[in-house]
């Protein structure tokens, strides 16, 4: 696996996840793989093309996570990074604990 351009350490997170494309409102559910300060993985066979806007929705341990991202690299048949656009600052201090947990529980 390459080092590739990402900005914060990524840490492995199998949760539910809601897509929202923003522009057809259409709903996909999926699943992710990883998640960042600044973004995650989404398990899909199907993914979104590269620039789409979406509502990202991650429910983990009975919470849930919701910030407006865009889809930054696609895999075919596998899935697609989405880039964090818009997080609220409550949105913000969830995504971070589940991140300290990750973290702690990588240690």
């Amino acid at each position: 696996m390459q080092s590739d351009h990402r900005r914060a350490p990524r840490y492995p997170l199998i949760a539910a996840v809601e897509i929202v494309e923003l522009q057809s409102d259409t709903h996909m559910r999926a699943r992710t793989s990883d998640v960042s300060l600044v973004g995650c993985y989404v398990d899909m066979v199907n993914p979104l093309p590269v620039g789409t806007e979406i509502r990202v929705q991650i429910t983990h341990q009975d919470t849930t996570f919701t910030a407006l991202g865009m889809v930054a690299h696609t895999d075919p048949n596998m899935g697609m990074g989405v880039r964090f656009t818009v997080v609220e600052l409550d949105q913000q201090a969830v995504l971070a604990k589940w991140i300290a947990d990750l973290a702690g529980a990588g240690a």
